[in-house]
C-alpha cells in the first residue's frame, strides 16, 4: 500500500491541520534555551527575557507554561534526565538500585551536574525553587524507589518494617554529599560501596526478624545477604 507524502496543508484543504505543533515547538526551544543558558549563567542571572529571546518567543509563550523561572528550569533538568533514571527491574534490589544511582551519578558528573548545583545552592535562599526541585523531579523518582525497595520486600530480600525514606536518604545523601562538598571522589566504586552497606544493613535486619532477633545465626544472615547482592 502507497502511503501519500502530501503536505499536511494540502491533506486539509490548504488549512493547518488540527493540534499545535507551533505550540510545541516553542515549548521545546523554551526547554533547550533554559539549559543552555542555565549553564552560562546560573541561576540567579537568568532571565525569562533571556530565555524567550534565545527561543525566539515572547515572555507571554514561557508563561503560558510555567508559572516561575524556578519552575521552569526544574522542568527543563526533569525532562532532560526523565529517560535516564528509571529504576529497572532485574530481580535483585541491590542491583536495581546501584545501577539506578549510577545513572545518576553519570548525570552529576556531566554538564547538567552544573545545573544541580545552581539549583540546590540558591534552593537554600529561595524556598520556591526547592519546592520545584521537590515536586517535580525528586518526588517522581522517589515514588518509583519506593516501589523499588518494596518488590525486594516482597522478596524477602529487606525487611517488611523498613524506613523507606531512612533508606534512600541515607543512599542519595551519601552521593549529593561528595557531589557538592568535593571532599572525595564521587565515583562508581562509591556508589556501589554505599548502595551494598545500606542494603546489607537492611539484610541483615530482615535475616534477624526471621530467625529471632540476637540469636541470629551467622551463616543464616551471610548467606542472605549474599541473596541481597
Amino acid at each position: 500500500m502507497t502511503i501519500s507524502r502530501q503536505s499536511p496543508a494540502k491533506l486539509n484543504n490548504g488549512k493547518r491541520p488540527p493540534g499545535r505543533p507551533r505550540s510545541e515547538n516553542a515549548r521545546q526551544a523554551i526547554l533547550r534555551s533554559t539549559l543552555k543558558l542555565l549553564r552560562k549563567t546560573g541561576f540567579e542571572q537568568l532571565s525569562i527575557e533571556a530565555i524567550a529571546a534565545n527561543a525566539g518567543v515572547g515572555k507571554a509563550t514561557v508563561y503560558r507554561w510555567w508559572p516561575s523561572k524556578g519552575a521552569l528550569v526544574v522542568d527543563a533538568f526533569a525532562l532532560s534526565t526523565e529517560d535516564e533514571l528509571h529504576f529497572p527491574d532485574s530481580g535483585s534490589v541491590y542491583r536495581d538500585m546501584a545501577f539506578q544511582m549510577n545513572r545518576f551519578l553519570g548525570v552529576l558528573r556531566s554538564p547538567r551536574g552544573c545545573i544541580v548545583r545552581a539549583i540546590l545552592g540558591a534552593g537554600q535562599s529561595d524556598r520556591e525553587l526547592l519546592e520545584e526541585f521537590r515536586k517535580r523531579l525528586l518526588r517522581p523518582r522517589r515514588q518509583e524507589a519506593y516501589e523499588t525497595l518494596r518488590r525486594g520486600i516482597e522478596r524477602g530480600e529487606l525487611p517488611r518494617n523498613l524506613d523507606l525514606d531512612l533508606v534512600l536518604d541515607t543512599l542519595y545523601g551519601a552521593m549529593y554529599m561528595r557531589f557538592l562538598i568535593r571532599h572525595d571522589e564521587l565515583s562508581e566504586d562509591y556508589v556501589s560501596a554505599v548502595c551494598r552497606m545500606v542494603l546489607q544493613g537492611a539484610a541483615h535486619q530482615a535475616s534477624s526478624q526471621r530467625h529471632g532477633g540476637a540469636k541470629t545465626n551467622g551463616n543464616a544472615v551471610r548467606r542472605h545477604n549474599a541473596k541481597v547482592l
